[in-house]
């Protein structure tokens, strides 16, 4: 008993009338988005379960490989599963703009924690601020110093929090 994704059944099925196919003929057949296809195949030919062989051999799969059904496979488990192979990587650029996504949707966070301790204790030295605020949130993720610091300045700006006038490195509540 194999226990494989829709896709991968797609695939398999044409093997049922045909004995080799190219990566085209795949492609038309099933009409699998290229990406969705690549990581299909690369599962059934390169991965633990090599159900089918590829030609050339190797670990990625390109539009101008062809498959085989793999006649000699068995395997020593009665049921097994053919995992899907990983997406590919992140380039640079898409790290950078989740980076920056995730950047965002951590300002309210941290400013929800500043607001929620100084509500409490209603005076706060910066130093003191900055190390409960990373307390608070470190169970979610560890905010950056710096970026507590902007955070401290846009409330300040929206009138949350105001400056000590004698001492600057204190902070007042605003209600």
């Amino acid at each position: 008993e194999i226990n494989v994704s829709t896709y991968m059944m797609c695939v398999l099925l044409l093997f049922n009338d045909n004995d080799r196919l190219s990566y085209a003929d795949i492609a038309r057949d099933t009409a699998i988005a290229p990406a969705e296809l690549k990581r299909t195949l690369q599962s059934l030919a390169c991965g633990k379960f090599k159900l089918l062989l590829k030609e050339p051999k190797g670990r990625e799969v390109d539009e101008s490989d062809a498959f085989s059904f793999n006649a000699s496979f068995s395997s020593k488990q009665l049921r097994f599963k053919v995992g899907t192979v990983s997406a590919q990587r992140e380039t640079e650029a898409e790290k950078h703009e989740t980076r920056q996504k995730v950047d965002e949707d951590r300002k309210p966070q941290i400013e929800a924690a500043i607001v929620r301790i100084m509500k409490s204790r209603k005076e706060m030295e910066h130093n003191a601020l900055i190390a409960d605020v990373t307390a608070q949130l470190t169970a979610r993720f560890m905010p950056h110093p710096n970026v507590i610091k902007k955070r401290i300045e846009s409330l300040i700006e929206r009138e949350f929090l105001e400056r000590d006038k004698n001492n600057w490195r204190m902070y007042k509540y605003l209600a």
